[in-house]
């Protein structure tokens, strides 16, 4: 547990050229069936090429008839209905590990483009211009200064996606390994994936454009959330927690809490499994709701202890080059009996009557790898699952469907190092950033603001978004927490603090209050106003028109060290 002046006056120019400009009265059912047009690029008619790999070194180009593409190994076809394109692929005698399909066209060098994350973001999420060799997962918008339009593949797909945009044309690679190695679809004809986009309409704001275009790209309706608020101890106490730590956050927390409003959540973090610390689950998730909050745990489903048999586990393999440093034993839940070891632990917390389970880590445990060093290639190569018929994406979406199944439908899910993209509609909360820190607040303004400025259109169209707690300790200023507590409270995202008892006061509590508050009754006008000049968004769109400045930063300013 990474413009000038000049740039923005031309794009509000419109971008004329009219290769990219879009014609000036385009229906709504034109826009449907060829968005995006306002920005040029279009993505969901045939591709012009279509290439099958065998591993990246043994590329294929197909053969086009009318919606096909095939040779002796490979068919991949595609199917336009209703302005979106459906890929599909069967390769009986083969072992694919990637598709690419490529439309060509021109795009504008002017052009701003942001795109996703695999898992959680890590402080990298910005707004840049076309960039070949840059991996953009899941989807990208696009920004011309006047409209903002959206292409990419819905959620839940059999396919690990990422995008690729360059001056010629666009790019949509496909991972369908399984594992590091190539899948066996035997006779399987895959529906790998759903490609929509869609075009911005005239007075849209950008980020209503982009929460628009997310509703484009759920295939499942975000599932129904109450406010969720309350703590979690992790960045006071980093697994040195207690079951008489978690009561005294209850009872802060209920102090806090609005009158009428829904009960806050106090969640307990790693660390619970130690038994002198927590000797009775069961009673403390009774004395949690015996002082009126929700009690909350966290669980590493996959986690493997040392006395698993070595025939559930995944490879080390999976690791790659970095297995000896972070090798650690993990379930694979393709193998039934493993499958029940994970969920049971789900299980588990449910029948102690938890409320909320925050399950973590699973990303990690599956690939191998965290967000930040996925870049193109969310796994290593060289490995598989045990049952080899399934792409890592089904696999992930399979784990999640389980997950959901042993909580059962009244318990809250938060994912944590989860793919959004496939949790989307399972879930009903997502971390969508890399940790803050309780220790260093220039890593909460890194990872904190920035995945919820840049990730926040997926608020309430694929879950409730969580950019994480607001870690209240004496080693972090409180005056710039306090700022990341408003900003939060505002977003209409979850609110978790994370309170030190030695750095809570009057003070403190006032501000807790006002933040819960205001976290009850978050308005759909927030927004960044700045977010396509920084990675870290000063000023805010927040409620009734009041617009807000944050300074973010003290006398060290960035921090350019690995965090």
């Amino acid at each position: 547990m990474s413009k000038q002046m000049t740039r923005r006056e031309a794009l509000g120019l419109g971008l004329a050229s009219g290769a990219i400009l879009a014609a000036g009265n385009t229906s709504l059912a034109q826009t449907a069936a060829h968005a995006t047009q306002s920005n040029g690029i279009v993505v969901t008619r045939i591709p012009d090429v279509v290439i099958a790999y065998q591993g990246l070194r043994s590329p294929s180009q197909l053969e086009r008839q009318g919606s096909r593409f095939s040779d002796a190994n490979f068919n991949v076809e595609i199917e336009e209905r209703s302005g979106e394109s459906t890929i599909y692929l069967s390769a009986p005698k083969a072992a694919p590990t990637h598709i690419m399909l490529r439309w060509k066209q021109p795009v504008s060098p002017l052009l701003l483009l942001l795109g996703d994350a695999w898992e959680r973001s890590y402080g990298e999420l910005q707004w840049l211009q076309p960039t070949p060799d840059k991996p953009l997962p899941w989807y990208f918008l696009t920004w011309n200064g006047k409209t903002l339009d959206g292409c990419g593949v819905k959620t839940g797909a059999a396919a690990l996606c990422f995008w690729q945009v360059d001056q010629d044309g666009v790019s949509l690679w496909l991972d369908v390994r399984n594992g590091g190695n190539g899948i066996r679809l035997g006779d399987r004809r895959l529906v790998a994936a759903q490609v929509v986009a869609r075009s911005g309409l005239p007075g849209e704001t950008p980020l209503a454009s982009a929460r628009a275009f997310c509703k484009t790209m759920a295939s499942r309706p975000a599932r129904p959330c109450r406010a969720v608020y309350g703590s979690n101890d992790w960045y006071y106490a980093y697994g040195k927690n207690s079951a008489s730590a978690t009561l005294r956050d209850a009872e802060l927390i209920v102090s806090c809490a609005p009158v009428g409003a829904p009960a806050p959540f106090a969640i307990i973090d790693a660390g619970w499994e130690r038994k002198e610390a927590f000797p009775d689950m069961a009673m403390l998730s009774d004395e949690i709701r015996r002082r009126d909050a929700l009690p909350g745990i966290w669980v590493r489903p996959l986690e493997a202890k040392q006395e698993a048999l070595i025939s559930l586990l995944l490879p080390d393999e999976r690791y790659g080059t970095r297995k000896e440093r972070y090798a650690e034993r993990a379930y694979d839940p393709t193998i039934p009996e493993a499958l029940e070891k994970a969920i049971s632990k789900v299980r588990q917390v449910v029948a102690w009557k938890y409320d909320l389970v925050k399950h973590d880590f699973s990303t990690y445990d599956l690939l191998g790898g965290w967000g930040f060093e996925m870049g193109a290639s969310p796994t290593n190569p060289g490995w598989n699952f045990h049952n080899q018929s399934k792409t890592n994406a089904e696999i992930i979406s399979d784990l999640y469907g389980a997950i959901r199944g042993a909580a059962g439908e009244k318990t809250l899910i938060i994912g944590c190092n989860t793919v959004g993209h496939l949790a989307a509609g399972i879930f009903e909360i997502q971390r969508t950033g890399d940790d803050v820190s309780g220790i260093e607040f220039r890593r909460t303004r890194r990872m904190g603001v920035n995945t919820l400025a840049y990730r926040l259109c997926q608020n309430g169209t694929f879950f409730c978004q969580d950019a994480d707690c607001v870690p209240i300790t004496t080693r972090v200023s409180w005056p710039q927490n306090r700022k990341w507590m408003e900003l939060v409270a505002a977003s209409g995202t979850a609110c978790l603090i994370s309170p030190a008892p030695d750095a809570v006061g009057e003070e403190q509590k006032r501000a807790i209050r006002t933040a819960f508050q205001r976290a009850c009754h978050a308005s759909a006008e927030f927004a960044p106003a700045d977010w396509f000049e920084t990675t870290t968004p000063a000023n805010w769109e927040m409620t009734a028109g009041e617009k807000k400045h944050f300074d973010w930063y003290d006398e060290e300013s960035g921090w350019p060290f690995q965090l």
